[in-house]
């Protein structure tokens, strides 16, 4: 089962209703928000970051960006990056299903993808968010309040800032 199949899967065994659209390929979050007719904001940016040891996916809006500072003092951590091209690739390739590339990230974590969730608490200023479901082709959009009851972020937190705001 791709990763496509399984969200919508979840979707339709939840009842949750989801606009999903086929596009040409987006590489950034701003192609992405053009060709799905939304707003940069209810773009849903999946980051996977290494948090010590371990790696976790990170959802924050697409029109904000992360304060890795922020993920550190939440989770008592030491040292926070960002997966490389070829581990993500890796974490996310299971034996019957390709692997995910920047950009196509979902904003889910286990069981669709075998991270732990953290959701930047900006998410609930929008009515829905719209994400990359497995490729840089297909998009779905969801209501905020069903993506949350749906994904269950291990927790929620803020961890972003508005891209025109100075680091501190």
């Amino acid at each position: 089962m791709t990763v496509l199949e399984a969200i919508r899967d979840r979707l339709q065994r939840d009842g949750i209703e989801y606009r999903e659209l086929h596009h040409e390929p987006t590489r950034t979050s701003e192609d992405a928000a053009r060709v799905r007719g939304e707003d940069l904001g209810n773009g849903g940016k999946a980051l996977l970051i290494k948090v010590d040891q371990d790696f976790a996916l990170f959802v924050l809006p697409a029109d904000r960006r992360v304060d890795s500072k922020a993920i550190r003092k939440e989770l008592a951590a030491r040292k926070t990056r960002f997966a490389s091209r070829e581990e993500l690739l890796d974490l996310t390739t299971a034996e019957n299903r390709d692997g995910l590339v920047p950009g196509s990230v979902p904003p889910f974590g286990e069981p669709i993808l075998p991270f732990p969730l953290y959701v930047d608490l900006a998410i609930r200023d929008n009515q829905r968010i719209a994400f990359n479901a497995g490729s840089l082709t297909d998009s779905i959009i969801i209501r905020v309040e069903d993506y949350l009851s749906i994904a269950q972020p291990r927790r929620m937190f803020t961890f972003s800032q508005s891209v025109d705001s100075q680091p501190h």
